[in-house]
């Protein structure tokens, strides 16, 4: 299975992730030949071999002639859609644009139809987002991880005039994920970088175990006082079947408590981070009839449910083991239908899926507003998902 890991420790822009790809091997002329298809004209890219405070990394240049609008998100997924480029790549491409568009209406105070993008909505913008979308997708990355990402500190000069670091955007975008200022007065971290780093990364950690095929170095624009580059590992997965990890298993037996109470205790236990919650049937002692309630939790969230637990049932104690779980490479992707954008969650062996599972969430609010059962928007759903895969 093959995976990706991005050393953000500068930050992340669109042009540092392609420029990192290409570093990495990836073949920049299929790149030109793939972006072609999204028939867009008035840019040529390029790019070049430079050296970033004595390392050697890979500069890529979309430029773009003079007299070039910007679109409104309705445009660009019209643009993505009607191409030529890979049903994969189109979806992934789209679902970044969403995110940079949610963030962008969030922070407008405006609906994400008729926001109108400026940074995000020119020739450049759509070249990173589907150049990055087709350099994952051809790579066959099957998952990627990144660090925690360096935002930079200070101001930066947009459309809407000085805005401070993280971009207002940008930050919207990162909620979530683990970020840093190291102090570097620049904007380190771009919304676009940010939304495509947040779509494709599962995890953000420190380097994951990983065998390493390829390094490539992104460079950025700036000259600054660390090296202005985007790493990039690729390689294999070592948990090449099933991930392992250790998770808390919380064990309670109840047998006087209202039933009714479950429903708002499971809510306040998945809010707090629950894994898993479960309700068992048992007959208790004294022949009475109960529950066993058990709950899978990751270790440092144990003292924080247990305490829930103990507030909202009549339990007394507690049962609390660390128990061994073996789990799929799990992928969420966005797929549309004629119901609207549904998420999809795919379940992988070896980067081959074995399990297509919709959304219930969104298929529920899309058979809602359409007014259509519900089981034709999850057949509807995974149609389009079979045509990905």
């Amino acid at each position: 299975m093959k995976k990706a890991y991005f050393d953000c420790f500068a930050g992340a822009s669109g042009d540092m992730i392609i420029g990192a790809f290409i570093d990495a091997g990836f073949d920049f002329l299929l790149l030109e030949k793939e972006l072609a298809k999204l028939n867009i004209p008035g840019y040529r890219l390029s790019r070049e071999k430079c050296v970033k405070k004595n390392i050697s990394a890979s500069k890529f240049y979309v430029d773009v002639s003079s007299g070039q609008h910007h679109r409104p998100l309705s445009s660009i997924i019209r643009t993505i859609d009607q191409s030529d480029l890979h049903p994969v790549v189109k979806s992934n491409a789209i679902s970044i644009f969403n995110i940079l568009g949610t963030a962008e209406a969030f922070v407008h105070n405006t609906d994400i139809e008729t926001i109108h993008f400026h940074e995000i909505g020119g020739i450049d913008s759509i070249i990173d987002i589907c150049g990055a979308a087709i350099c994952f997708h051809e790579c066959g990355i099957d998952t990627a991880v990144s660090s925690p990402l360096n935002t930079g500190s200070g101001f930066v000069k947009t459309a809407h005039g000085m805005l401070p670091v993280p971009a207002p955007a940008t930050a919207e975008i990162l909620k979530d994920v683990p970020v840093y200022s190291s102090g570097i007065k620049a904007e380190l971290t771009t919304p676009t970088g940010a939304a495509i780093i947040k779509h494709y990364c599962s995890n953000f950690s420190p380097l994951p175990d990983i065998k390493t095929e390829s390094i490539g170095y992104g460079a950025g624009s700036m000259d600054l006082d660390i090296p202005n580059v985007l790493r990039l590992f690729i390689g294999a997965d070592t948990l090449s079947l099933t991930a392992d990890d250790e998770v808390s298993e919380i064990e309670a037996s109840i047998d006087d408590m209202n039933p009714e109470f479950y429903s708002y205790l499971f809510e306040l236990l998945l809010a707090e981070g629950a894994l898993d919650v479960s309700v068992i049937p048992a007959v208790m002692k004294k022949n009475r009839p109960g529950h066993i309630l058990k709950i899978l939790a990751a270790k440092e969230k144990s003292e924080n449910i247990a305490g829930i637990v103990f507030r909202e049932t009549t339990t007394s104690g507690l049962r609390i083991n660390i128990v061994r779980r073996k789990t799929l490479e799990r992928k969420l992707f966005t797929v549309d239908t004629k119901y609207g954008q549904v998420r999809v969650k795919i379940h992988r062996i070896n980067g081959d899926p074995v399990t297509v599972s919709p959304e219930y969430e969104d298929c529920r609010k899309a058979a809602s507003e359409y007014a259509v059962p519900l089981k034709e928007v999850y057949r509807e759903a995974l149609i389009k998902a079979q045509d990905l895969f």
